[in-house]
């Protein structure tokens, strides 16, 4: 159950920064550059307006209330995975919860085989982008074709006044096996750290925070190598347990979305942003709540059959505060 806003004091000292994979959020116009025939009207899951007006609400009222039970006000920051294009994204800010929250966003096409892509949600009150770019990752399957993945995205700006870089990921998925698959999770992993090595080239001590679905979690290869290359601290790592995730698959939980800050987010000062915790945002109305799956996610596809959740993931956010 969520707070009600009233109820809980505005915390002016402190910003969420959150990510959440949002499951496939397609539009309804058959795109030519995107693998999109499954998210149409008279598809196999006949992806409807309906369904479509159901999903952006569900998730608004997700985005809207991260973080909120600490901070009583709703997230700074906002990365995504699985955003098909800029148009789902105005409509998601245009829906029920989020259209009257000073949301803008961050996003590139991406050649993406599936079409998706990651953006990220800025309250406009909050944070002033100063710069953006993404990065490619060249890979290539086992016949010598090229494998398009999603971009990794850069957005640098002012959080409250304070310069900060957010890094939004979405590695390569463990569809073919996870160990067929990692050397795509690694190659993401060494991209990640040459961009963290170029933001300190510029400003040795610059503020970096590392957010989305990695595919792996916190004690994989790819995580590991990037935070201790890169002096990095994942919050996530104390967080991981037989009986909690961000997403279940064969009824065994994983820890692939998480947030990873430079560890000059520990150094005290009055008038800079610290941190002060992480989680998961696993709240009761965004999980199945009977039958042998009771607890995981409640998506909204279970395959080509239609559920009406929110998505296959659960959030996951850091608080910062001065």
């Amino acid at each position: 159950m969520i707070i009600p806003f009233e109820d809980i004091p505005i915390r002016h000292n402190m910003q969420t920064v959150a990510f959440y994979n949002v499951e496939n959020l397609f539009d309804l116009k058959d795109s030519k550059h995107t693998h999109d025939n499954d998210f149409l009207p008279g598809s196999v899951k006949n992806w409807t307006q309906k369904r479509y007006d159901n999903k952006l609400r569900k998730l608004g009222f997700t985005i809207s209330n991260i973080g909120r039970r600490e901070t009583g006000k709703h997230p700074a920051l906002v990365g995504l995975a699985e955003v098909e294009n800029k148009r789902v994204l105005d409509d998601l800010l245009d829906s029920k919860h989020l259209d009257d929250l000073h949301y803008n966003y961050v996003h590139y096409d991406s050649l993406d085989e599936r079409g998706i892509d990651v953006a990220l949600l800025y309250n406009e009150r909050a944070f002033e982008v100063l710069h953006s770019e993404t990065f490619s990752i060249y890979l290539t399957d086992d016949d010598g074709s090229t494998d398009y993945t999603r971009d990794i995205l850069l957005v640098s700006g002012l959080l409250d006044g304070e310069h900060v870089h957010v890094i939004v990921n979405h590695w390569s998925s463990r569809r073919e096996g996870a160990k067929e698959t990692e050397h795509k999770r690694m190659s993401s992993s060494n991209k990640v750290s040459e961009i963290i090595e170029g933001l300190r080239q510029d400003n040795d001590d610059a503020k970096i925070i590392v957010i989305g679905d990695f595919n792996d979690d916190p004690h994989s290869q790819s995580i590991q190598q990037l935070v201790e290359a890169r002096s990095l601290f994942n919050p996530f790592e104390t967080l991981r347990a037989y009986n909690r995730g961000t997403v279940k698959h064969r009824r065994q939980w994983f820890l692939f979305d998480q947030i990873i800050v430079s560890t000059n987010f520990f150094k005290s000062s009055k008038d800079q942003f610290e941190f002060f915790k992480a989680n998961i945002f696993d709240e009761d109305f965004l999980k199945l709540f009977k039958g042998p799956f009771k607890g995981a996610p409640f998506r909204t596809y279970v395959g080509k059959k239609y559920k009406g959740g929110y998505s296959d993931h659960f959030p996951v956010y850091t608080i910062f505060k001065k």
